[in-house]
């Protein structure tokens, strides 16, 4: 079965939407921590970010949200996303340790390239225009799943799906036998349906964050169409 990956930014509200997503048809949840540069997120996950932090939310109440989402989705995969920035100041080691402690079953750090601190096991990216070199090596580091970034730029909703993605799922399987997870740009059933058809599992950020504003029950029905629309590939 294709995976579906929903990502929300941390909040005091967002163990109660990460609930709603996995009754919805969610695989996987991300949440992301907010950082005040965050180089690949669009204005929605940028403002998310930004109420978050106004909002109280640093690390440490980052992995308390962290720990009661696992509380109320025991037993969904909880992958924490943010950037190396936050790493370095928490300290990295202390972090890891901290995220995993709190039930992350992995980890995301957006800015740190395959190669770099290897010992931290983390979900690499790789973008159209990584290199075969780059796409073996992240590859052959990644934890679980490689992230498919189906278009350069930042994430956000876009009209249609990349239609760089075709080209990079057939580098990519050319080269492991790992899960392809594509994200960036997919907002409709239209595109998780289109993807699903390409790769192993869809990743939805922007416009989960968006609906999320909603509420819960706006949340799972948004994703119970994301679900509907994958498993019809």
């Amino acid at each position: 079965m294709k995976k579906l990956v929903i990502y929300l930014m941390s909040g005091h509200a967002t163990p109660e939407l990460a609930a709603a997503a996995v009754e919805g048809g969610a695989d996987l949840v991300e949440l992301g921590f907010p950082f005040s540069d965050p180089l690949a997120d669009g204005p929605v996950i940028r403002r998310a970010a930004e109420r978050a932090l106004a909002d109280g939310m640093r690390t440490r109440a980052c992995l308390e949200c962290l720990a009661r989402t696992r509380e109320l989705a025991p037993d969904t995969p909880l992958v924490p996303m943010t950037y190396a920035a936050l790493l370095e100041a928490y300290g990295w080691d202390r972090f890891a340790a901290a995220a995993g402690g709190a039930g992350a079953t992995s980890l995301i750090v957006a800015d740190l390239p395959a190669g770099e601190r290897p010992e931290l096991r983390r979900v690499q990216l790789v973008a159209p225009t990584s290199t075969d070199e780059r796409l073996r090596l992240a590859a052959e580091q990644t934890d679980g799943w490689l992230y498919l970034v189906t278009l350069t730029g930042t994430t956000g909703a876009r009209n249609d799906l990349s239609p760089a993605l075709a080209g990079l799922v057939e580098r990519a399987r050319a080269v492991t036998p790992v899960p392809l997870y594509a994200g960036f740009g997919i907002s409709t059933p239209a595109h998780a349906h289109a993807a699903a058809q390409l790769a192993d599992g869809v990743v939805v950020g922007s416009r989960a964050v968006e609906v999320a504003e909603g509420g819960p029950d706006a949340l799972r029905a948004y994703v119970a169409s994301l679900r509907q629309a994958i498993d019809a590939t």
